[in-house]
């Protein structure tokens, strides 16, 4: 097979949880780029509709949806939706993530235990949720965007003099979304689904000038992530590009977890 015809996605359609986000936007537009009808899903239809739009000015197929990760009955309301405008979806993107510990390891055990029950739990619904549904359809693609801190522990070293922290629900997420995804990865494999990891690293967006340089100092590619630098692995994973990985973890780190 040629290999522009492995990494395109002409007549697929692929779900983006969170596809509206710096992150998830930039994956979008790269399915979209790629050829997929993508769907871009989060709890605002106004986010949603407007990255459409953006993606739509250019011509390419994408379209806005509602989607509570956390509750069954919204994720599968949205799969019938995507089915009836598109068709039953080939491709997930788990971008989705709630951060509510703002004081960090200070914070309150109820917004613990709401980034578990998000986060969590929203994983769980909609990776079963569409592989109930790809498993009719004879497979398809899940990436789940996890993050450096899924593989490392996060370097205090980096936040010395800021105001920046990493709050401790977000490794026990990203790190378990991790050993889900492998989880998962064996377990549908029967079903030509394959389910894998991209882990981004720290991504630039105007942080304080002393933690960009503490960073970067850690980073051997010397700069912080871009979003332009996650399409390239995104629609590797979700194409035929692909079809013999599953259950890996792709870092988009500058190198950050090889030191």
């Amino acid at each position: 097979m040629n290999v522009q015809d492995l990494f395109s996605l002409k007549n697929k359609c692929a779900v983006v949880i969170g596809g509206a986000g710096k992150i998830g936007f930039s994956i979008s537009e790269a399915l979209a780029e790629a050829g997929a009808s993508v769907c871009i899903a989060s709890t605002s239809k106004k986010r949603c509709d407007a990255a459409a739009r953006t993606l739509k000015e250019r011509g390419l197929a994408a379209e806005g949806f509602v989607i509570d990760q956390s509750d069954e009955a919204s994720v599968l309301s949205c799969l019938q939706e995507v089915a009836k405008k598109f068709k039953t979806p080939d491709i997930l993107v788990n971008c989705a993530v709630e951060r509510p510990m703002k004081k960090f390891f200070d914070d309150t055990v109820e917004n613990w235990d709401r980034s578990m029950a998000i986060n969590s739990r929203g994983l769980f619904i909609t990776c079963r949720a569409f592989a109930r549904v790809m498993k009719k359809n004879k497979g398809g693609s899940i990436v789940n965007v996890s993050s450096i801190y899924g593989l490392v522990a996060p370097d205090q070293n980096v936040y010395e003099g800021t105001d920046i922290q990493t709050e401790p629900d977000y490794p026990y997420n990203k790190g378990g979304m991790i050993m889900f995804s492998k989880y998962l990865a064996s377990l549908l494999a029967k079903d030509n689904i394959r389910v894998n990891c991209i882990a981004p690293g720290g991504l630039f967006n105007n942080q304080d000038e002393r933690f960009v340089e503490q960073y970067t100092k850690k980073v051997p590619l010397g700069r912080m992530a871009e979003p332009d630098d996650i399409k390239g692995a995104a629609v590797f994973l979700a194409s035929d590009a692909s079809r013999y990985i599953t259950g890996a973890v792709m870092p988009v780190d500058g190198g950050f977890t090889i030191t």
